[in-house]
């Protein structure tokens, strides 16, 4: 896996000089960021919820078109 982070980041910075810490820090970014994608791919579905777009997205309360704020 870190082969395949070197390769990504090489890729990204083709032709420039990187200290030992920033290909360390980038690296460790790329961890971050994969840890994060699979934790939003393992996240739990929510049941019994509200069927289709989230009724809280503005703010409010949106239910049947109408905006309740509390």
């Amino acid at each position: 896996m870190a082969d395949q982070d070197n390769e990504t980041t090489d890729a990204v910075l083709a032709g420039k000089t990187l200290t030992a810490a920033a290909r360390r820090a980038l690296e460790e970014a790329e961890t971050r960021r994969q840890a994060a994608a699979s934790a939003e791919a393992k996240a739990a579905k929510e049941l019994g919820g509200p069927k289709g777009a989230e009724p809280t997205r503005f703010g409010d309360w949106e239910r049947g078109g109408r905006a309740v704020d509390f």
